[in-house]
């Protein structure tokens, strides 16, 4: 009898490995990242996970982050933006403004040729949500944030049910050659909250109907925590967003394990359409992972409604 258990045991084991591995082979499409080109524009997104602060080591320390540092800028490097947008950039401590962001200070160091959007004094601008750009192609005219909350204009104010407080940010940039003006819009929802997410995503629709209505061109990019398919891309979708059709997974539980499909994602609106199938990141740098998700890019053609 228990030999016969221990077998239907075994069965089922080999099933469910077997199953596990069919899916994660199905979320781990590899292609190659093109060069980027003068003619289109490439946005990118990147949750990059936070630093605390008072840990010395082990996952997500100081010391962890001084291992994933440099293949954090070959990550950097090899995306290749000219607009790349940043979650839980965080240096955390304790309270909700730090003077301190390692990683933003690290990448700015290393790249010169990119200025940061979408940040300032803590006190007045949460600044762990930035958007680096190409400060040779691209000028800066405005930025702003809003949280996701009841009291959406209250910095650090606690999302609908009094969770860790979850933001917006977003800055307007002008093409320096053609002159064109777009949007990108920043956006992290609660990951275990579905009614946060939800409420959130309403909020966001609330905020870019004006610019849409105005003939503005957007991007809506970020980890939105749901999948294509999901209520909540389908809300932002109803204001007119396109989302560009991301394959397999982007967030890898800091092990390169492909078990669901993007949660992290790019949407346009406006005078943008794609040049090309969008590409996830999906490797190590230096041998390291440089974080749990994979940036995710796409390349658009600009002005294409005019």
């Amino acid at each position: 009898m228990l030999r016969t258990v221990f077998k239907a045991i075994g069965a089922t084991l080999v099933v469910l490995a077997t199953l596990l591995g069919c899916q994660v082979i199905r979320h781990s499409d590899n292609r190659p990242l093109p060069a980027p080109s003068a003619e289109t524009l490439r946005i990118a997104t990147y949750n990059v996970h936070y630093i605390i602060l008072g840990r010395e080591n082990g996952a997500w320390s100081v010391g962890d982050w001084d291992r994933r540092k440099i293949p954090l800028d070959q990550a950097f490097k090899a995306v290749a933006a000219d607009v790349i947008a940043f979650q839980e950039m965080e240096s955390f401590a304790r309270g909700d403004a730090s003077e301190v962001n390692l990683k933003l200070d690290w990448l700015l160091s290393r790249n010169p040729g990119y200025a940061a959007a979408a940040t300032g004094d803590p006190a007045e601008f949460p600044s762990t949500q930035p958007i680096l750009y190409r400060s040779d192609r691209l000028d800066l005219l405005d930025q702003g944030w809003f949280f996701f909350s009841n009291t959406p204009d209250v910095i650090y104010s606690r999302t609908y049910d009094g969770s860790y407080p979850a933001f917006a940010s977003w800055a307007q940039f002008r093409d320096q050659d053609t002159g064109q003006a777009f949007r990108v819009i920043n956006v992290h929802t609660d990951y275990a909250s579905r009614s946060n997410r939800v409420q959130s995503v309403k909020l966001v629709t609330d905020r870019i109907r004006p610019w849409i209505a105005s003939g503005e061109t957007l991007f809506v990019v970020g980890d939105i925590n749901a999948r294509i398919g999901d209520p909540v891309i389908d809300i932002l979708a109803e204001t007119g967003l396109s989302f560009a059709p991301v394959e397999g997974a982007t967030y890898h539980f800091n092990r390169g394990i492909n078990l669901f499909g993007a949660i992290d994602h790019i949407a346009s609106v406006g005078d943008a359409a794609l040049a090309g199938p969008p590409i996830v990141l999906r490797q190590k740098f230096n041998g390291e992972w440089p974080t749990d998700h994979y940036p995710v890019v796409a390349d658009y053609r600009m002005g294409v409604g005019k």
